[in-house]
């Protein structure tokens, strides 16, 4: 457990178990703690670098706005610092996003990428999860005291009075609009989608996303010939806010890092 410097920002990442590096990368407002059980049953077989990115937990705010890319770019910066040539990265929501920057931007860098709940463009989340996310801003981190995100955070924060700072940044963040379609249609690294059957994503938008990676446009034949590199996978009686918490999810995950075809 400890900080690497990178791009101007004092990160702060934990490793846990042996293997084959994977880079696990939390939701929005969150830290490493957010994961629970579903981290050390990845790290049974897997070098797991869990990281908080900026202004989240350990990992202190940066004279910069929060964006996809930087967060991008500092994951990246991490996974030479600690020597890997690749890594799998695994993100969910926030981190998830910051995932698939992380294949665009440094496509050298992903070996395999699994997305967990998470749009391939901002108008891909349900409007009322858009409502929420146009409400964050410091009066918002005020009411949030109450919740475990602000529990979580103040146990582990060099300053706890960066809370308001968090939210404003992270709600100038949400509320940026973007479409990266065109960018994840060329992404290198074979990928895994991963949503709840009652996600913050429809799933319109879901068969939307796995189109672009060649998903779900013809039938892959009986010997499965014609079946596409990319995944999808649908976890039962879960929603965004308690996926990570699924039992199946990590075999379900390993399954696809280890998959030869």
């Amino acid at each position: 457990m400890t900080y690497a410097e990178v791009n101007g920002v004092s990160l702060w990442y934990e490793e846990h178990g042996e293997g084959e590096p994977l880079v696990l990368l939390h939701g929005g407002f969150w830290t490493v703690e957010m994961f629970g059980a579903f981290l050390p049953a990845l790290a049974e077989r897997r070098r797991v670098v869990a990281v908080e990115l900026q202004g989240h937990g350990h990992t202190p705010d940066a004279g910069r706005p929060l964006r996809y890319e930087t967060c991008a770019d500092d994951v990246a910066a991490l996974v030479g610092v600690l020597g890997f040539d690749q890594a799998d990265v695994v993100g969910y929501s926030l981190g998830a996003g910051t995932a698939i920057r992380v294949a665009v931007q440094h496509p050298d860098v992903v070996r395999r990428l699994v997305v967990i709940s998470t749009p391939v463009r901002r108008a891909g989340w349900f409007p009322e999860v858009l409502a929420g996310m146009a409400q964050l801003g410091p009066e918002a981190a005020e009411g949030m005291k109450a919740s475990p995100l602000y529990a979580a955070y103040a146990k582990v924060a060099p300053r706890v009075e960066d809370w308001p700072v968090l939210a404003t940044k992270l709600g100038e963040l949400l509320r940026r609009d973007y479409d990266w379609s065109p960018e994840a249609a060329r992404i290198r690294a074979r990928t895994m989608l991963v949503y709840a059957d009652a996600d913050s994503v429809p799933p319109a938008h879901i068969a939307e996303f796995y189109a672009l990676l060649g998903g779900g446009l013809r039938d892959a034949d009986w010997d499965a010939s014609k079946r596409v590199a990319s995944r999808l996978a649908i976890i039962p009686g879960r929603t965004h806010y308690d996926i990570t918490e699924a039992p199946s999810l990590p075999g379900l995950i390993e399954e696809f890092l280890t998959d030869p075809h």
